[in-house]
Formats: C-alpha cells, structure tokens, sequence
C-alpha cells in the first residue's frame, strides 16, 4: 500500500532514531534490561537482523538508550540564562522534579546505572552528574560563593543524594513535588554554604 511504503522508508539515520525512541519510550513501563533486541524488534514492526544491525548487540543497544535518557535529562533541566541565578536555581529543580516524576523509569535507568557492571553506563551516569554540578558552579558562582574543590566535592556528592531523593520522593511518590523541590533547593543551599564555612574556617 502506497501510505504503509512511505511510511518504512527511512534513511538509516532516521531508522536509528526511531529504535532508540521506541526503546527509551518502552522505559515507561519497565526496566532497562527488558528492552531486548527482541522485544524493540517488535515494537517497531522489523527484523531483529536490523534492529542488531544498527546496535550489534543488547550491551549496544543499552548504551544508547542510557545515552539518549541522559541527553533528555540535560535538556529537560538546562538552566534558563534569563533568569538570576537564585530563581534560576528554583526553576532547574522544579524541572528536575517533573521530569523524575514524568519519565520514572527513564530516571530510574539513569540512576541505576551508577551501580551496573558496565563500565560505559556508569562514565555515562558520571558525565550526568559532572554537568549537573557544573550547571550548579556557574549558579553559586553568580551568587558570589568562590569557586574551591570542596565546593567541587560538595556540589558532586549533592548530586548523587539529588537523584536518590527524587527515586524515593518522585519515582515512588512518597513526597509532593512542592516538598520535594523545598527539600532538594535547602539541602542543596546547606552543602553550599558547609563547604563555603570550611573554606573560609
């Protein structure tokens, strides 16, 4: 049929795309490591050959759907340069929240991956966690807190109690989102303001 032939006639690239959408939207209802080459196969109506085509094997195709869920991340909680850097501050977390609680299992998938055997998953979750707490330097930088590796060492373990906080406070909805972005911006502030007191001590 005319309609069906225009639809499956993708460029490779645009093929490629389609898999790692289908495997990061398959994230919603259920875990990485039920996102088979088998099971996208499937999903997207092709021959598992091509889906093992564009991803040589289970391994590669996790890597790109952890890389396509971090790259969501990045964009979901890029800081807004228009605003100061304290309402800048709020807003990042507020949209830290709604994307935890929006895209649970995708989050979830993040977070996990700072415990898994691969080591490629676990650099991906590390450059998450560096960005974010450079995202955050620049932040308290404008704010007049001076820059020291404390503060480095700070900012980079809140990020890790961050993402634990938001599994337990918005993937499993034990907290509000209003409770959870009061908690995650005075906690944050409190590690700021620690490590600043220990410099200056």
């Amino acid at each position: 049929m005319p309609g069906t032939e225009r639809r499956t006639r993708m460029t490779p690239e645009e093929r490629r795309k389609q898999l790692i959408a289908l495997g990061v939207n398959s994230l919603a209802d259920r875990p990485l490591e039920d996102v088979t080459i088998e099971f996208l196969a499937a999903e997207a109506g092709v021959s598992r050959g091509l889906v093992f085509y564009y991803f040589s094997s289970k391994t590669g195709l996790h890597h790109e759907l952890v890389r396509a869920a971090r790259d969501s991340l990045m964009r979901a909680t890029e800081p807004r340069p228009e605003l100061g850097p304290a309402e800048r501050l709020h807003d990042t977390l507020e949209r830290f929240v709604t994307f935890a609680r929006d895209h649970r299992q995708t989050f979830y998938s993040l977070v996990r991956g700072a415990a898994s055997g691969d080591e490629t998953v676990r650099m991906i979750v590390d450059e998450v966690r560096s960005a974010q707490a450079e995202r955050l330097s620049v932040m308290f930088g404008e704010l007049g807190v001076a820059p020291s590796s404390r503060l480095h060492v700070a900012l980079r373990a809140w990020v890790s109690l961050a993402e634990q906080a938001l599994v337990d406070g918005a993937v499993n909805h034990e907290l509000g989102h209003d409770e959870l972005v009061v908690f995650l911006e005075r906690s944050c502030l409190a590690v700021v303001d620690l490590a600043s007191a220990q410099s200056r001590a």
